[in-house]
């Protein structure tokens, strides 16, 4: 397996990150662990989850990804060096905003090691913009971490191109490091928040790029075609809006790639993504072995010029 450069972070990662936010609300501690041994039983090394990881299930406060997470580090006797976590800090914790201020980071950040059993978080992410802050107070507390050992590398989720700019420019202005990643929602369906200009600057300043919803709340796993299938289904309000013409449009163009390469629809919506230049790898869940061992087949799948667009067009517009 060829692993990728996460821009100028200096950690390399495989083509595709487990995503944790299953772990504590889909599924439970011992089926975590077993994907866990899985997912880097099979030669991958990165997972990713956030301080909020789930606190949205009834009973949660927000931790449980992350504890989940540590006990697994030290019930397995991985090497810490061997695994790639990255964690967010920002989202609501019960504090009634999203909060990037340097007080925050700084207090929040020792929850979450603590809840991973680590002395370092290997990416530290700022989750969602945070309006009220200036991006010289975000940066100056990230830097501080970096500084103290506590993160070896930090970037941002959910910033479009302007506001990624912005933070460009006050991190030059005060004489501090820039964010180095990018964690924007982006797959075969969602595709104007990221392609254009946030995906050229990317690709222009070497930022890593780590996708989310990579597979549309599961909708391109191709389990969803009517409405009916998403009734009881624990993200089944999350995919009722891609059941219009072009998510048709997509589920046909999978259902035709997938006849033609023997693959599953998952395993091609992550392999378009994993093709995309400015993408360094997707995040991808699962709650299951069976699903697991499939989506990580998709680190092999080669898709050609002619499959890759059919797929753009599938996906083109609305």
């Amino acid at each position: 397996m060829q692993f990728r450069s996460l821009g100028k972070t200096g950690l390399s990662i495989a083509p595709l990150v487990f995503g944790g936010n299953v772990f504590g609300w889909t599924a439970d501690e011992k089926i975590s662990f077993d994907l866990l041994d899985a997912f880097t039983g099979a030669g991958f090394n990165a997972i990713d989850t956030a301080d909020v990881y789930s606190r949205w299930a009834p009973g949660n406060q927000g931790g449980e990804s992350e504890a989940i997470i540590g006990k697994w580090f030290k019930r397995s006797g991985i090497a810490r060096d061997k695994v790639v976590i990255i964690t967010k800090v920002g989202a609501d914790m019960g504090q009634g905003r999203r909060d990037l201020r340097k007080s925050w980071i700084v207090e929040e950040v020792e929850a979450s090691l603590k809840r991973l059993q680590s002395d370092h978080i290997d990416l530290y992410l700022s989750h969602w913009p945070d309006a009220e802050t200036p991006y010289e107070e975000t940066l100056e507390a990230h830097a501080r971490l970096v500084k103290d050992g506590k993160v070896r590398a930090f970037g941002a989720s959910n910033l479009d191109a302007s506001q990624l700019q912005a933070s460009f420019a006050a991190a030059d202005g005060a004489g501090l490091p820039r964010y180095a990643v990018l964690q924007p929602e982006y797959n075969l369906y969602d595709r104007d928040g990221f392609e254009g200009a946030l995906a050229d600057l990317c690709q222009k300043e070497g930022i890593g790029v780590i996708t989310y919803y990579s597979l549309a709340s599961g909708f391109l796993t191709g389990k969803y075609r009517t409405k009916a299938d998403t009734e009881g289904k624990a993200r089944g309000d999350g995919v009722v809006h891609y059941l219009d013409d072009k998510g048709q449009r997509i589920l046909a163009t999978l259902d035709r790639v997938a006849a033609e390469t023997g693959a599953k629809p998952a395993e091609i919506a992550l392999a378009w993504l994993m093709a995309k230049p400015a993408v360094t790898a997707p995040i991808a869940s699962a709650t299951s072995l069976e699903q697991l061992a499939s989506l990580t087949k998709a680190a092999a799948l080669s898709l050609s010029a002619g499959q890759m667009a059919a797929l753009d067009q599938a996906g083109a517009g609305s």
